[in-house]
Order: structure tokens, then C-alpha cells, then sequence
């Protein structure tokens, strides 16, 4: 039985918790900076030669739906209890406050839609692709730089999805709800159609939001189960079942890389992505640099559609950088670095757990919203009984046996010569091209 100290320590704790979440619940931040349909439509209208018509006097025309000022007041004043009520040293506490400096970014950068500065707290809150890897001198845009290489080779444009068939919406929307109730539970997910949304999908809470404009294909839906499902939403969930934590069921950006790095390590364990969507992934830290460095929409756009992309997926790869920033180029929104940022700092929290004898560590990654630099603390408070186990995990994450040979293997060969090894192989294949026959796999 915990001692009265401990328990009014847990109470404390939730009760700040409780504040977070409920401060924080008005502020979304895709929803802020979100470009209306009409946006492409006129662009495409135009030939795709000017620039969108939004800019700072567009956003002005939307309003934040809350008043940013007082929430920054009380940002403040939960900042200055959670020191009063817990201390300056409490782990626990210091977590709670980033968060909350994260929230007041947020607030500063929504208030800057559409201008230089919305692009430069952008960067404090996301980082940028000239930002080093965790622990070495690449930078993220050598690593997207040199994905793009390989998910753009000969081999990826023959391995053709293996069905072309596209499902609307609304077949789309009853596949995903059986999956999600199989692995979550019957009826703890809701899976609906929305026409507010620009992206194909959208994970919030306990929910999964599909565009009704939008075609899928069986290998999209694959990923969308366990990307927004079993990472996003539930993590979601894990950390609404903590009973003092509670801040672990929200996400300030100081998680995002974490979040889409699992959702896209996700995608590779299960072999759920294919070569495109990898592509995609790994474009956008390309996409994130020109913009940084002054190329504006329409330069991205063309960069994009000329190297082979269609006119759709160019406009929205811009899309995804521009908004929020000014189309002109050097103020962007750089969130979508996180994907290719987190893959590699997961993977190399994953190697290092085992290599460290601790691969007990790596499930915890499941525990809520957290950042890699959250986990001691939150193992610590796991043992003492305040934080509870993720009850929502994927299969390689309960039994980590495969997990462990899989990275096990992936780390010995790291260190290999690749280009010696290339050009070994390179004499036993020849110069022989794939025959017509061969450059699709056969349909089952």
C-alpha cells in the first residue's frame, strides 16, 4: 500500500496532469494551418504557375477558435505549480514542463501564420533537415537524401503493388473498422468518413478519420492499420490508461518524431510498405530543405511532378511544407522531417537497449505520447508501480524474440564494406536487364 507521502505525491501528479491535458485540448495544430480545397483547385486552374493566394491576410480570415493569449497565461501558471507543487528536480515534473514550454511554442508559432517567424519556431519545436542524427554527424538530410537514392533505383519501379484495385472511402472505412476491432476490441475505435480533412487519413484519440474524396488500395490500408492504428491510436490509449500520468495520452511536438518514427518502423516490421510510400516518406525531408532554403511553392511543385510524380501527389508533398508558412519559400512547417528523424533515432534506441542488456526498455516505447529522453524516468515510476504497462502492443513488441535476432542480425551486417559487397554481386548479375515478364511479381 503506497505510504501518504507517496500518495499525495500521485495525486499532485495527476491533478497537473489533468490541467495539461484539459489546457491543451483546443489547440490543433494541422487544423490551424490547414489550406481549404479550393486552394488546388485554383492552382491547378492557373496551370500550376502561381502561387497560392494564402498568406498572413488568409490566416487573419480564420481565427484561432481560442484566445491564444490567455492560454499562454495559464500555460504559465501551470508551469509555475507543477515547480511549487512538485519541485524543480522532480523527473516526472521536468517532463510536464517541456511539455508545457512545447505548448507555449505552439501558441507563439499558430499566432505567426504566415509569416518569417512562424517558420523559425517551427524549427525550435520540429527541427530542421540540416540537424545532425541523435549521436553522429550525418545530417537528416544526408540520411533522406540517400533514401530517396534507393527507394528511386530500377528494382523499386518493377516491384508493382501487387493489386491496383482501388476502394472508395466507404469500403475502405468497413475494412479498417474490422481490423481495428480485431485488434483493439469491438467498438473501442470508430472509424468514419470526414470531409475536413486534406490528408487520405487521420488517427485522433480513438478514432480514424478517412477523406471521402479519397481511393485507397489493399497495400494503403496495410499501412494505415498500423501506422494511425496500432502506433498512433494506440499509444493513444495506453496512455489514457495511466492513472496518474495522464499528460501521456496528449502529444506536444517534442513526441512527433517518435511517433511517426515508430508508425513508420511499424510499417516496415509488419511489411505492410512498399517502395513508393517509402518514397514519400523520404521526400519530404528533401521537400522540407528546398523550401527551407528559398524555393517557393511552385518551384517544389515542378520539382516534384518533373521528376516523374503525379500533378496530385506534387501539389501535396508542397502542400504539406507550405502550410502555415509563406509560400514564397523560407518559412515552413518542417513537421514532416519527423518521420525519417524518429525511424533512425528508434532504431537506434532499439539497437542500443540490446546491446546494453535492457531490451526490457523498448515495449516502453509504447507507453503514451513520450520522447526516447522520457523513458528512464517513466521505467523508474513503472517499477515503483505509479506508471502501468502499455496494454496495447504489437506482436513483436510483446514477444521480443524475433524483435532481438531481427536487429540482432541488421546491427552485424552494418558494419560491412556495402560497396564491395555491391560489386561482387554486381559481376554475378551482369549486365542483364529484367525481362517484361519479370518486372512485376506474379498475381496470386
Amino acid at each position: 500500500m503506497a505510504s501518504s507521502n507517496t500518495q499525495a505525491y500521485l495525486t499532485k501528479l495527476k491533478t497537473l496532469s489533468d490541467q495539461l491535458v484539459e489546457l491543451q485540448r483546443p489547440i490543433r495544430i494541422l487544423d490551424a494551418i490547414k489550406w481549404p480545397i479550393e486552394a488546388q483547385e485554383r492552382f491547378f486552374a492557373a496551370g500550376g504557375k502561381r502561387l497560392p493566394d494564402i498568406g498572413r491576410d488568409f490566416y487573419e480570415r480564420h481565427p484561432l477558435t481560442f484566445d491564444r493569449h490567455k492560454l499562454t497565461e495559464a500555460f504559465r501558471e501551470l508551469d509555475r505549480e507543477v515547480v511549487r507543487q512538485l519541485g524543480q528536480q522532480d523527473a516526472l515534473g521536468r517532463i510536464l514542463r517541456d511539455t508545457i514550454d512545447q505548448y507555449r511554442l505552439v501558441l507563439e508559432m499558430l499566432g505567426a501564420r504566415g509569416t518569417a517567424r512562424f517558420g523559425e519556431l517551427s524549427r525550435r519545436l520540429y527541427g530542421s533537415p540540416s540537424d545532425c542524427i541523435t549521436g553522429d554527424n550525418k545530417t537528416l538530410l544526408d540520411v533522406g537524401q540517400e533514401l530517396c537514392r534507393v527507394f528511386s533505383l530500377p528494382a523499386a519501379a518493377q516491384l508493382a503493388p501487387s493489386s491496383k484495385r482501388q476502394l472508395d472511402a466507404t469500403e475502405a472505412t468497413a475494412y479498417l473498422s474490422a481490423r481495428m476491432d480485431e485488434y483493439f476490441g469491438a467498438g473501442t475505435v470508430n472509424v468514419t468518413l470526414s470531409d475536413d480533412i486534406v490528408s487520405d487519413a487521420a488517427a485522433g484519440g480513438d478514432s480514424l478519420k478517412l477523406n471521402r474524396r479519397s481511393l485507397f488500395t489493399p497495400q494503403d490500408l496495410n499501412v494505415l492499420e498500423v501506422h494511425e492504428g496500432w502506433v498512433h491510436i494506440g499509444t493513444t490509449l495506453n496512455g489514457r490508461a495511466q492513472p496518474w500520468a495522464t499528460w501521456l495520452s496528449v502529444g506536444s511536438p517534442r513526441i512527433t518524431a517518435i511517433q511517426e518514427g515508430m508508425a513508420v518502423l511499424m510499417e516496415t516490421l509488419t511489411f505492410s510498405s512498399f517502395p513508393k510510400r517509402a518514397q514519400r516518406v523520404s521526400d519530404r525531408v528533401v521537400a522540407v530543405d528546398m523550401a527551407e532554403r528559398g524555393a517557393d511553392f511552385v518551384e517544389l511543385f515542378r520539382f516534384f511532378r518533373d521528376r516523374g510524380d503525379s500533378e496530385q501527389d506534387s501539389y501535396r508533398v508542397a502542400q504539406r511544407v507550405f502550410r502555415g508558412g509563406t509560400v514564397t519559400g523560407g518559412s515552413v512547417f518542417t513537421k514532416d522531417i519527423s518521420y525519417v528523424k524518429g525511424f533512425v533515432e528508434n532504431v537506434g534506441f532499439i539497437r542500443s537497449a540490446i546491446f546494453a542488456g535492457q531490451p526490457e526498455m523498448i515495449p516502453l516505447l509504447y507507453l503514451g505520447k513520450l520522447t526516447l529522453d522520457d523513458i528512464p524516468a517513466l521505467q523508474e515510476h513503472l517499477q515503483l508501480g505509479h506508471i502501468v504497462p502499455p496494454r496495447f502492443l504489437p506482436p513483436m513488441f510483446k514477444n521480443l524474440n524475433g524483435l532481438y535476432v531481427w536487429f540482432g542480425f541488421s546491427s552485424s551486417i552494418a558494419g560491412l564494406d556495402n560497396v564491395r559487397v555491391r560489386k561482387h554481386f554486381s559481376r554475378l548479375f551482369g549486365d542483364k536487364k529484367p525481362s517484361s515478364a519479370s518486372r512485376a511479381p506474379k498475381q496470386s
